[in-house]
C-alpha cells in the first residue's frame, strides 16, 4: 500500500508542478489555489506512505534508497510549504515542485518489499544518521531550486520583453538571501550526518572511516558547502558565483545519494538490495 500512496504523491506533485508553471506563465491566481491543493494532497499521501511503511516494517523507513527517497521528498515539500507560507510568493513552487516531482519518480523506480534489517542496520545511530540527512538534503534541494530561480531571473532582467514575468518573481536580493539561509540551516545537519555516520560505521564495521565511496562523496559534498559558506562570509561572495556553488553542491548531493549507489558499490550497497 505504501507504494500506491507514494505513486499518488507522484501524480499530485506532477499536477502541482504543472499548475505552478502555468501560474508563472499566465499569472492566473486561480491556478495557485489548485496548485496548493495538489501539493498538500501529495504531502498527505507522502506522509501516509511513510506511516504505512513504518507500520509494516516495525521501524522507521530508513533502510534503503526507496525508503529514504520517500522521506527525502517529504522533507523537500515540508520546506517548500514553509518557504511559500513565510515569504508569500507563489512563484517559488514553479522551481521547487519540479525537483520534488522528478525525485519522486526516480525513487519510485526502486520500490521494494519490506524485509528484515541486515545486522549492520540494527542501530539507533542509523536512525539519527538518516534523520539528519532528510533535514539537510531537504533544505539543500530547496536552496538548489532557488539558485536556479536566481540564475533565471538574472537573465530576465536583461530581457526587455520579460518585464512582467520578472516583476512576478522575488527580487534577486531576496532569492540570494533565501538560498543562503537554506544552506546555512542545512550545513550543521550535513555535519551531523557525517559524524553520526562515522559513529554508526564504527558500530557496524569496526572503523569510523574507511574511505568508502559513500563516505568520500559525503565529505566532498560537505567541502563544497563549506567553501560556499567561507566564500560568503570571508570573501563576500554573492550573486551568480554563490548560486553556481549552490547548484554544484546539490549536484554532489544527488551523486552521493543516487549516483554512488548505482555506480560505485561499496559498504553501502544494501541501499539497493532486493
Amino acid at each position: 500500500m505504501d507504494s500506491q500512496l507514494f505513486l499518488a504523491a507522484f501524480f499530485c506533485y506532477f499536477a502541482a508542478c504543472g499548475l505552478y508553471i502555468a501560474y508563472v506563465a499566465l499569472e492566473n491566481k486561480t491556478l495557485v489555489r489548485y496548485a496548493r491543493i495538489a501539493v498538500i494532497s501529495g504531502f498527505v499521501s507522502n506522509t501516509l506512505a511513510l506511516v504505512v511503511r513504518t507500520g509494516a516494517a516495525g521501524r522507521l523507513p530508513f533502510a534503503n534508497m526507496y525508503e529514504f527517497g520517500m522521506a527525502f521528498v517529504w522533507g523537500i515539500i515540508l520546506f517548500h510549504l514553509y518557504v511559500e507560507s513565510r515569504y508569500k510568493n507563489n512563484t517559488i513552487g514553479a522551481f521547487i515542485l519540479p525537483v520534488a516531482f522528478v525525485l519522486t519518480g526516480i525513487f519510485a523506480l526502486f520500490q521494494q518489499e519490506v524485509r528484515p534489517l541486515m545486522p549492520a542496520l540494527k542501530s539507533n545511530w542509523l536512525m539519527a544518521h538518516v534523520a539528519t540527512a532528510v533535514i539537510a538534503y531537504g533544505a539543500l534541494a530547496v536552496s538548489f531550486a532557488l539558485a536556479v530561480m536566481y540564475l533565471w531571473k538574472s537573465k530576465l532582467e536583461d530581457d526587455s520583453h520579460a518585464n512582467a514575468l520578472n516583476l512576478l518573481l522575488p527580487s534577486l536580493e531576496t532569492i540570494d538571501k533565501l538560498v543562503h539561509q537554506a544552506i546555512t540551516f542545512a550545513v550543521p545537519f550535513l555535519t551531523l550526518l557525517i559524524i553520526t555516520g562515522a559513529i554508526w560505521a564504527e558500530y557496524a564495521w569496526g572503523d569510523y572511516w574507511r574511505w568508502d565511496p559513500k563516505e568520500t562523496w559525503s565529505l566532498i559534498t560537505w567541502i563544497i558547502y563549506a567553501v560556499y559558506l567561507h566564500g560568503r562570509t570571508a570573501l563576500g561572495w554573492k550573486g551568480k558565483k554563490a548560486m553556481n556553488w549552490a547548484v554544484a553542491g546539490f549536484a554532489a548531493v544527488l551523486f552521493t545519494f543516487i549516483g554512488v549507489n548505482l555506480l560505485l558499490p561499496g559498504l553501502h550497497s544494501y541501499a539497493l538490495s532486493r
